[in-house]
């Protein structure tokens, strides 16, 4: 890869940040096949999703020169359908102003800025490492680069930047859309433990319209990365605003928090204070959606957790990035929740499948035979028309096994990991982890996407969503159902799933 060429006044705090421990070897058999993550080095949050001329381009948080958070870049890759994925040259290098940390990219169609018509705008965090270490809370401030290539080359606006800080200690993540009732763009940036929101005319001058969350809220840890936009449930318009957290989510750790209700181009306002999470598994973090899909509103998270990212025991890269999902709106009784659902396009992924009709599972049924259970690359569907207590078992030969399933009692879904193989890299990893049943009805559904070594859960339609990550030693080779109580499964569909990031 391109190498940086260190501007004079960073030179010695990039050098000091790039003394590395040495490369790990190689584990192949923990590389995913259809989520993205980088040929090599770190990788964190996504930034600057942005879908223009058929192409959906990713930017993420990326350390060229090294396998653990660094200087940060922006790294870039594109796709015309969110699964198979084109790494192209890093876009944004540090400078004299500082790292670039997370933000947004829109498409100025009006030209607004002034860059040129349909340009294709950054809008980002300078994080200046020597000011930081002064202490004067003014070391995070919002800058521009702009694109008239589709992305391919970048030019650093000369004002940067164009949000200085007012002396706040985090104050990053802008995430920038037009709002078509206001005409003006808004901005909603993470304030330290709060949300405050922007406008502008033009993405060079900037307003400050109002703050958001001092009171409500998780409050476990930092503010990061947050999210406005719109969404339809019974032809009412809502506004949905997404806060990440870190740490201080619903199981340990990063989460990713999210709250409904009203924005006249000048504030929001929650319907209630009620704290809910868009995905209750420990690895779904940073998560944003993607700019100029119109109403589609599809949401990609950092499938990793702060508590461990840097010690996973992948090599020659760090971390990953879900499932992209569609979003939408659903009411259960007087709350109204935010539903998450792979995206349609992986149906192309899905290979002939095997499905099993009126199971009747008691005890442990084995799976392997019926379903001609092989590879880590997989999808499973199940309905049942009464959910009781079950659990569906991944084995190996190395007695190592993932546990996921319902606790009918305490209305939670959960995910076991911790016989699911080594986890000596951090003494956070093991656990049980928790999902609450957000659904009442009798009946549930419930889709998993396994991914080497990731399995994301979606049940009751995306109601209630959870993302686990798991290192076994040896391949899962075995599948079975226990129920102690006994279940009836109305359908259960197994597919393999192609690799288009993979040789096959």
């Amino acid at each position: 890869m391109k190498r940086l060429l260190l501007p004079a006044l960073l030179s010695l705090s990039l050098l000091a940040h790039a003394q590395q421990t040495p490369v790990p070897p190689v584990t192949p058999q923990y590389r995913p096949g259809y989520h993205f993550s980088p040929a090599a080095h770190w990788m964190n949050d996504p930034n600057g999703m942005v879908y223009y001329q058929g192409t959906y381009h990713l930017f993420f948080q990326y350390y060229p020169d090294g396998m653990t958070w660094g200087p940060m870049h922006w790294g870039h890759a594109t796709s015309p359908d969110m699964l198979s994925w084109q790494e192209q040259p890093i876009a944004l290098f540090p400078d004299e102003l500082g790292w670039i940390f997370s933000g947004s990219a829109v498409i100025d169609k009006d030209n607004t800025a002034g860059f040129g018509k349909n340009a294709m705008v950054a809008i980002f965090t300078h994080h200046n490492d020597p000011e930081e270490k002064k202490k004067t809370n003014k070391h995070q401030y919002q800058s521009l680069a702009y694109s008239l290539d589709a992305g391919k080359t970048w030019t650093k606006y000369k004002g940067n930047p164009v949000l200085p800080n007012p002396g706040i200690q985090d104050f990053r993540d802008p995430k920038v859309s037009w709002n078509e009732v206001a005409k003006k763009w808004i901005m909603t940036l993470a304030t330290k433990d709060r949300i405050t929101f922007y406008s502008s005319a033009d993405l060079k001058s900037w307003t400050r319209e109002s703050e958001f969350g001092a009171k409500l809220g998780a409050h476990g840890g930092v503010w990061e990365c947050p999210d406005l936009f719109p969404l339809t449930l019974n032809g009412k318009t809502h506004w949905v605003l997404i806060v990440n957290l870190n740490p201080g989510g619903p199981n340990g750790g990063s989460g990713t928090q999210y709250f409904i209700g009203s924005f006249n181009g000048h504030q929001f306002t929650p319907l209630n204070e009620k704290t809910k999470w868009a995905d209750f598994g420990p690895d779904n973090y940073a998560g944003v959606t993607w700019a100029n899909t119109g109403a589609r509103k599809i949401f990609l998270g950092w499938m990793s957790n702060w508590d461990y990212a840097n010690q996973v025991p992948t090599s020659p890269w760090r971390n990953a990035t879900t499932l992209p999902r569609e979003l939408g709106l659903r009411q259960v009784g007087s709350e109204i929740y935010l539903t998450s659902q792979p995206v349609k396009e992986l149906a192309k992924l899905a290979r002939p499948a095997q499905t099993l009709s009126k199971l009747t599972v008691t005890k442990s049924t084995d799976l392997t035979g019926p379903l001609k259970f092989s590879g880590d690359k997989f999808s499973l569907k199940m309905s049942t028309p009464e959910l009781r207590d079950f659990a569906l078992v991944l084995s190996n030969a190395a007695g190592e096994e993932l546990r996921l399933g319902y606790d009918a009692q305490a209305k939670n879904y959960f995910v076991d990991r911790r016989k699911s193989g080594p986890m000596g890299f951090s003494d956070k990893f093991a656990g049980r982890h928790l999902t609450p049943r957000l659904a009442t009805t009798p009946g549930a559904d419930l889709t998993l996407f396994f991914d080497a070594t990731s399995v994301e859960l979606f049940a009751d339609g995306g109601l209630s969503v959870a993302t686990e990550l798991f290192f076994p030693s040896k391949p899962f080779t075995t599948i079975r159902l226990e129920s102690a109580a006994g279940m009836t499964v109305q359908n259960l569909v197994y597919n393999q799933l192609s690799s288009p990031l993979l040789k096959m």
